[in-house]
């Protein structure tokens, strides 16, 4: 995972749980499912500071459906 600098991180969302999925940059980067993590914004939050910690470039999206625009 170190020798990527940027991460595209994918929300699959849902009234209590968001589904997370990343994909490192470059052609030969790992593609995951992280797991689920519950619908909150201190969650949510300390996921993306991790990952933030570990990728010098997040790129963020989530499912623009009724549960993902309060993301």
């Amino acid at each position: 995972m170190g020798e990527h600098s940027e991460v595209y991180v994918a929300f699959d969302t849902a009234k209590r749980k968001h589904a997370v999925a990343i994909a490192e940059g470059g052609r030969a980067g790992e593609i995951r499912f992280v797991g689920e993590i519950e619908n909150r914004p201190a969650t949510i939050e300390r996921l993306i500071k991790k990952l933030a910690r570990r990728y010098k470039k997040l790129q963020v999206c989530f499912e623009a459906g009724p549960t993902g625009y309060g993301l």
